[in-house]
């Protein structure tokens, strides 16, 4: 995993999304201390793991009707 500031990910934009979509993982740090704040990860990736239900674990189990228009992203934010 490569590791940005602001600075350097505002400078190498084009490079950056570049590796991103190559597959490689991007952290982003701020501040003097360079705290990781955020990650940028391959579209892909995120799609490939199945979400566990935790303490819920057959216990519990969801299911959505064929006309729900819900998106992953807004379901899970």
């Amino acid at each position: 995993m490569r590791t940005y500031t602001i600075d350097d990910f505002k400078a190498n934009l084009s490079e950056i999304l570049d590796w991103v979509r190559e597959g490689k993982f991007i952290a982003l740090t701020y501040g003097q201390k360079k705290e990781t704040f955020a990650y940028l990860v391959p579209c892909n990736t995120h799609a490939l793991k199945k979400r566990e239900l935790g303490l819920l674990a057959n216990k519990a189990k969801i299911s959505f009707r064929d006309d729900f228009k819900m998106t992953e992203s807004e379901l899970f934010d």
